[in-house]
């Protein structure tokens, strides 16, 4: 079973907006993980999106979504959501969800080797 599942990429116009989930529903539903979202464009290493901690009040973005993304989490079923507004051609690329397990409640981590699990990605195009 895949530990973490996306959902919701598609094709859109610049200017649009879009809303991904991601579903830590193949991890332990007791535990409580950092969320994080990642992206990676055509011959582009994977960056950093953006990351929620395991109580949802600490967020961090990356520099280039700050005003536009928003990440947010129900505790309670383990998931995320990125709202992404105002999109843009460089936005385009596949995005991962990743959950990192952590002892501390306000964590947030951005460096991708501080996640343990993955999901497979969804496709998001922008066009302009």
């Amino acid at each position: 079973q895949v530990p973490v599942v996306e959902s919701g990429g598609g094709l859109v116009q610049a200017g649009a907006s879009l809303r991904l989930s991601c579903a830590a529903s193949g991890l332990n539903i007791d535990i409580t993980y950092i969320m994080g979202w990642f992206r990676q464009a055509p011959g582009k290493a994977r960056e950093f999106v953006a990351a929620v901690s395991r109580s949802g009040s600490s967020t961090w973005y990356a520099d280039p979504v700050k005003g536009r993304f928003t990440i947010s989490r129900d505790r309670a079923k383990n998931t995320a959501a990125l709202q992404m507004d105002n999109l843009r051609s460089e936005d385009t690329g596949v995005y991962y969800c990743a959950a990192a397990s952590s002892d501390a409640y306000g964590e947030v981590r951005i460096e991708a080797n501080e996640y343990d699990y993955w999901g497979q990605g969804t496709q998001v195009t922008v066009s302009s």
